[in-house]
């Protein structure tokens, strides 16, 4: 049985869904980091982070269900 951190390896070689999947992670975690190091958020702006949350969520959820596919 492989490692997680192997299956991420191959998963990361052979499946553009999950690079895709990996990048918009990071991406929102980027956006997200932004949003957190301002000291006042506007209303739009905590809708805003709560939205990039949730997406964020969802993307590691769609990148765990990929790993455990592959086992």
């Amino acid at each position: 049985m492989q490692t997680e951190t192997a299956i991420t390896e191959r998963l990361r070689r052979s499946n553009t869904e999950f690079r895709a999947l990996e990048e918009s992670h990071h991406r929102l975690d980027a956006e997200l980091a932004d949003l957190q190091r301002r000291h006042v958020l506007t209303p739009a702006e905590e809708v805003l982070k709560k939205q990039l949350q949730k997406e964020k969520l969802a993307t590691k959820d769609k990148i765990a269900e990929l790993i455990r596919a592959s086992r």
